[in-house]
């Protein structure tokens, strides 16, 4: 059972982080230097890239996590998986709460035609962004250690 899971858990916990890593170290910066409209246009664009790809990734990873923690034999790689499935939790917690509505409403704005009440959100998203990519790259590493412990 662990041949299988523990590959398909480190693709997708990886692919997640890899993807969150990705947007601290350009996608945001880019997002946040571009001028009003473009940035609309700019998150419009990236937020429907990721959908479904990013929830499968976390969804997996926390499915992942909860059985390797219930089969592992090791105390110490059952805690680590637990861990990692709860911080792949939390991510998506984010992700649904936080991040996923401004990304669904940069959809429906056109950026040539803000609307008066327009509140920029780079701010506040980028802050989301950032709490979630750091738990996601800490489950990927709890992940790691943990099967460190089963090999």
């Amino acid at each position: 059972m662990l041949n299988v899971l523990a590959p398909l858990l480190l693709l997708c916990n990886g692919l997640a982080a890899g993807v969150l890593f990705g947007t601290q170290l350009g996608g945001f910066p880019y997002l946040a230097s571009l001028p009003t409209d473009r940035y609309v246009h700019a998150h419009a664009f990236f937020g429907q890239r990721y959908d479904p790809a990013m929830p499968i990734c976390l969804v997996a990873t926390l499915v992942l996590d909860a059985l390797l923690a219930a089969g592992a034999t090791n105390t110490t790689a059952r805690t680590l998986f637990a861990f990692a499935g709860v911080l792949a939790a939390a991510t998506a917690l984010i992700s649904v709460t936080k991040n996923a509505p401004v990304n669904r409403w940069m959809r429906t704005i056109d950026p040539h035609n803000l609307p008066e009440d327009f509140r920029d959100p780079r701010r506040e998203w980028g802050t989301w962004n950032r709490r979630r990519s750091l738990l996601t790259i800490t489950a990927l590493v709890a992940n790691c250690a943990a099967l460190g412990f089963l090999l």
